[in-house]
């Protein structure tokens, strides 16, 4: 419970949701207000701190909307889950170097590994002709058990086969790749939505099937231009977070 009213202070010009919202920001990353944890009603924190219950109201609807807290119906405002945040939409950088970095603990399952014939689809992204054989990759990526991502991959099949002698549990497709410098990834084109969890889903990724998902369409080309890797990957959107950074066109 927030127990110290002198830190809201209505002399200043400093809006008094904004205080309130930054001290029950303090209380989660001091662990005062621990994951799954419920947090004082609206009520109660209007009395503690003497202000309006629209206040309140709108420092907590504020930290909904960001991911740090979510509401239960009858229930009341509980702590989320951290988000773990992805910045590979901006460099290129493996899974298991972000999660590593966010001190978790990463790891891979692989559902399906096969050669399969190209759909029209995937042809057109690889620049291959229809039906031409691909190496067909279905991974779930977790943190500390927990599974965030699956992964959809097709490579072609004639230049990428080797992989196919690789541990993809536990060798990084990425570092498999690099090791030839024809199938080595120079440069990534990315693509994202946000989409609704379906029964898939549900069954990977543990969430409920309408929670959001965020959905990468990615194809990777190699030093000389040549598309390399297609994938489809599908993140948790309860459990991940991007950031993008975008810079002003100066020739304007």
């Amino acid at each position: 419970m927030l127990t110290n009213p002198s830190k809201i202070d209505k002399s200043t010009p400093v809006p008094l949701y904004f205080q309130l919202k930054q001290l029950i920001m303090e209380e989660i990353k001091n662990g005062s207000y621990k994951v799954g944890g419920m947090i004082p009603t609206e009520k109660e924190l209007s009395d503690t701190f003497l202000i309006s219950r629209t206040t309140v109201r709108q420092a907590i609807t504020e930290l909904v909307q960001e991911g740090w807290l979510y509401r239960i119906k009858s229930k009341g405002t509980f702590v989320s889950q951290p988000k773990i945040s992805q910045d590979f939409i901006k460099k290129l950088e493996s899974f298991n170097d972000q999660i590593l970095r966010a001190g978790m603990s990463p790891s891979t399952e692989v559902l399906k590994l096969e050669v399969q014939k190209a759909t029209a689809k995937v042809a057109a992204s690889l620049d291959l002709k229809d039906k031409e054989s691909v190496i067909y990759l279905h991974r779930k990526r977790l943190a500390n058990g927990e599974p965030i991502v699956t992964i959809e991959t097709c490579l072609p099949y004639e230049d990428c086969s080797f992989i196919l002698s690789h541990d993809l549990e536990k060798e990084l497709l990425y570092s498999i790749l690099n090791e030839r410098k024809e199938t080595s990834v120079f440069r990534v084109n990315r693509i994202v939505e946000a989409v609704e969890a379906d029964s898939r889903d549900e069954q990977y990724l543990d969430i409920e099937r309408g929670k959001p998902i965020q959905h990468f369409t990615s194809t990777g080309y190699n030093a000389y231009g040549k598309p390399i890797e297609y994938s489809l990957a599908r993140y948790r959107g309860d459990r991940s977070s991007f950031e993008i950074t975008v810079f002003p066109d100066n020739s304007q």
